[in-house]
C-alpha cells in the first residue's frame, strides 16, 4: 500500500515543520485526534500510543517518532496495531505556491491475499481521510498563527 496525502500551506516552512514534529501539540489543534501518550522521549525520538477518530470510530497506534531537522522530515514508523510496519514521511517542499507539506504511507502487508481489502478499508477509509484532516488542521493553524505575526 502506498498513500500520499498532500497540501499547500502558506506559513514559514521551519513554522509549519516544527508544528508538525509538535505530538504534544497534536490533539490540542488536530480534534480528529483523541490523545498522544509518550512511552519514551527524546529531542528527536518519541515513542508514542496515537489515537483518533475516523467518522466516530476508534482508532489507536503505536509509533516510533524520528524527528529529521537536517532534511525537515518527520518519520513515524507503526509499531502495533494493523498498520505495523507502515513507514510514514513527512516531507515540507517550497513550491511557488507557498509550502507543500506530503505525508506518504507505504506498508506491505502480511498477508498479501487479503492485501486489496485491506488497502480498502485501512488505506483509503483510515490512513488517506485521517491524513487529509490533519493536514487541513495544521494548515489553518499555522496559516492563522502566521497571519497574527504579520498583522
Amino acid at each position: 500500500m502506498h498513500k500520499v496525502n498532500s497540501i499547500i500551506m502558506h506559513a514559514p516552512k521551519m513554522s509549519i515543520f516544527e508544528t508538525a514534529a509538535d505530538l504534544e501539540l497534536w490533539p490540542e489543534i488536530l480534534p480528529h485526534y483523541r490523545y498522544i501518550h509518550f512511552l519514551q522521549r527524546s529531542p528527536d525520538r518519541n515513542t508514542v500510543v496515537m489515537a483518533a477518530r475516523r467518522s466516530g470510530i476508534p482508532i489507536s497506534w503505536t509509533s516510533e517518532q524520528i524527528i529529521d531537522r537536517g532534511k525537515l522530515e518527520v518519520h513515524f514508523h507503526h509499531l502495533r496495531s494493523w498498520t505495523k510496519g507502515m513507514k510514514v514521511v513527512w516531507t515540507f517542499s517550497d513550491t511557488p505556491d507557498g509550502v507543500l507539506v506530503e505525508i506518504s504511507h507505504d506498508l506491505r502487508f502480511r498477508i498479501p491475499a487479503v492485501a486489496p481489502i485491506i488497502d480498502l478499508v485501512i488505506g483509503d477509509f483510515f490512513i488517506h481521510n485521517i491524513a487529509n484532516k490533519t493536514l487541513r488542521c495544521l494548515k489553518a493553524y499555522v496559516e492563522a498563527r502566521a497571519n497574527r505575526a504579520t498583522a
